[in-house]
């Protein structure tokens, strides 16, 4: 007699307590973080929690109707999107409606109000000297930025120019220079830069000297600058969000970025001496000759490169980091790179640790400072949060009622085996609202109403996945099997079928992802959010669970009420094999 083979299914069979507390591990990690990070229920979109809806019309430059193209908006999305999320407000959706429109839904919340001020405006790109920078929190007062964002060289002629070492970034201009040394080297640069000159970045505005026109003025000016960046933080959101508001392009002002290691850095930058509108074009290139590798190329106006001329060819002469400038765009330094000579050629590239992502982003904003294109509100909505509140009542309540008839079906039909499917359902549950809690901070997940439309149809999904499982087990015990041979030979089958059915569910969730725009996609990411927790528990709860539920006698003997006993469902006694008598052999007589 032939023995059945131990394998790997059979030490799934007898260890069922695992995949239970694995899942309960799960669950109690989730809840933990959910509570640590003070993000305790989902965050609600703006149908919910209210808020404004502002429509966008873009208005080209006189003559050039061109303008209005798909590259053209998609960057100005871009850009409306930085601002929105850099200013603190959560579940903003910026989108392009038709050709010419841009849709802003900005719910109701912190900075909001702010938020609806900028959002409308023309980005401002301005190209600043560097006069002092540090990571944000570190000693000093002058010390070198330590971020390799760039390096621009001229592009003479079309040819790779050489890249600078990386050293000479890194390397301070006076290492031993006392802190005193170094804020004197700083009060002289603000004070040269508050004398009276026309910046080349004020379209009109002539840049005035100091209030009294003293020397003592400006120190003092500088001395103020000096302490407001010493106690700067651009570390803190909200610092970062007013910091250099109501300064003109002709003043020093305060400034904040990230460096390439992911960290604050903290500016003083001088008056704007270069405009965005003064770059004509920006790009970014895979330069393959110097192995330089991603690069992003300017290409400057004529007016813009007399400026740049001009600006490059007084840094060179500095040391590390006023050698620097910073491309500064709605008062973030997106770019510090730093300069070796003066770049006369009317064009540039910055080179230094780009991937094609990083390169594409820095030419898109550089770009966007010479788009011909402003934005003009059409209108603006106030939407309040009575009217999706009454539609989320009127939603939940009839989820409620879906749900109670499929427990109240579970009950009249499986019996005892609803007790499996209810808990498999409050784990689904768990699951769902504890990962929608947290992926609101994470990745700017909003529940709305078609949100809440896909974690209801969600509860149909979940409990057809059970019913099939338990079908199956019902079909094996009417061949007469016993309840635990059939909870495991059931399970192939029924894994085939669950597996089929949510891939199904799963794919168009992520089609209707993929096609669509705005608060469908709310819809389609819970849907198929769910559907992935529905594989999920059935695997790692359902399973185990009636795998431990088969050994206990209630279930085991077939009780009634167990929705397991065999006479209810029809089933047939085991066949018993009998051996039949053997045919007489004919034999033949010699």
């Amino acid at each position: 007699m032939a023995t059945p083979k131990k394998g790997r299914n059979a030490s799934a069979q007898s260890k069922p307590g695992r995949s239970l507390a694995l899942i309960l591990i799960a669950i109690a990690a989730l809840t933990g973080g959910m509570f640590a990070s003070g993000h305790t229920k989902p965050r609600l979109g703006i149908d919910l929690a209210g808020g404004t809806s502002i429509t966008l019309r873009a208005v080209p430059e006189a003559g050039n109707e061109a303008a209005i193209n798909k590259t053209n908006m998609d960057t100005a999305v871009s850009i409306m999107e930085r601002r929105v999320n850099g200013l603190g407000v959560s579940e903003s959706e910026v989108q392009t409606q038709g050709r010419e429109n841009i849709i802003v839904n900005i719910p109701k919340g912190t900075n909001s109000e702010q938020a609806r001020k900028q959002v409308g405006t023309t980005a401002k790109l301005y190209f600043r000297p560097v006069i002092a920078t540090e990571v944000a929190g570190g000693p000093g007062t002058a010390s070198p930025s330590p971020s390799p964002t760039g390096s621009p060289t001229d592009k003479p002629s079309g040819k790779a120019t050489d890249k600078p070492e990386a050293t000479d970034k890194g390397s301070s201009a006076s290492p031993s220079a006392s802190p005193s040394t170094q804020g004197r080297a700083v009060t002289d640069a603000l004070k040269a830069d508050a004398t009276p000159s026309a910046s080349a970045s004020d379209k009109g505005d002539k840049a005035s000297p100091s209030p009294s026109g003293s020397g003592g003025t400006a120190e003092g000016d500088a001395n103020a600058l000096q302490a407001k960046y010493a106690k700067l933080d651009c570390t803190d959101e909200k610092t970062r969000s007013s910091v250099g508001d109501g300064v003109k392009a002709s003043e020093p002002t305060l400034a904040c970025g990230k460096n390439a290691q992911g960290q604050w850095q903290k500016y003083i930058l001088g008056p704007a001496e270069v405009d965005g509108t003064d770059v004509d074009k920006a790009q970014a290139v895979l330069n393959t000759q110097t192995g330089a590798g991603w690069t992003v190329t300017m290409d400057f106006t004529d007016g813009g490169a007399k400026k740049f001329a001009d600006i490059t060819g007084k840094l060179a002469q500095n040391q590390s980091p006023q050698n620097q400038f910073a491309i500064v765009l709605d008062g973030d330094v997106v770019s510090d790179p730093y300069v070796r000579q003066a770049l006369t050629g009317g064009n540039a590239e910055i080179s230094g640790n780009f991937n094609q992502q990083s390169a594409q982003d820095l030419s898109n904003m550089l770009s966007y400072g010479a788009l011909p294109l402003t934005f003009k509100v059409d209108s603006m909505t106030t939407v309040t949060a009575a009217l999706g509140g009454d539609q989320l009542h009127a939603g939940l309540i009839a989820g409620a009622i879906g749900l109670a008839l499929v427990v109240i079906y579970l009950l009249a039909y499986y019996r005892g085996l609803s007790f499996i499917a209810i808990l498999s359902l409050l784990v689904s549950a768990a699951l769902t609202y504890t990962l929608m809690s947290l992926l609101g901070p994470a990745i700017g997940f909003a529940l709305n109403l078609p949100a809440v439309c896909g974690a209801i149809v969600a509860i149909g999904i979940t409990a057809d996945s059970f019913i099939v499982y338990f079908e199956r087990v019902r079909d094996e015990i009417r061949e007469g099997r016993s309840l635990r041979p059939a909870v495991e030979r059931a399970w192939p089958r029924a894994r085939r079928t669950i597996l089929v059915s949510d891939f199904v569910s799963f794919l168009a969730a992520a089609v209707l992802f993929i096609v669509t725009v705005g608060k469908v996609q709310g819809f389609a990411f819970t849907l198929g959010l769910t559907t992935l927790l529905d594989v999920v528990v059935v695997f790692l709860f359902t399973k185990p669970l009636l795998t431990l539920m088969a050994r206990r006698p209630f279930f085991a003997n077939g009780h009634k009420w167990s929705g397991l006993d065999p006479k209810s469902l029809g089933a047939q006694p085991p066949l018993r094999r009998t051996r039949r008598p053997s045919a007489p052999v004919e034999t033949k007589e010699a």
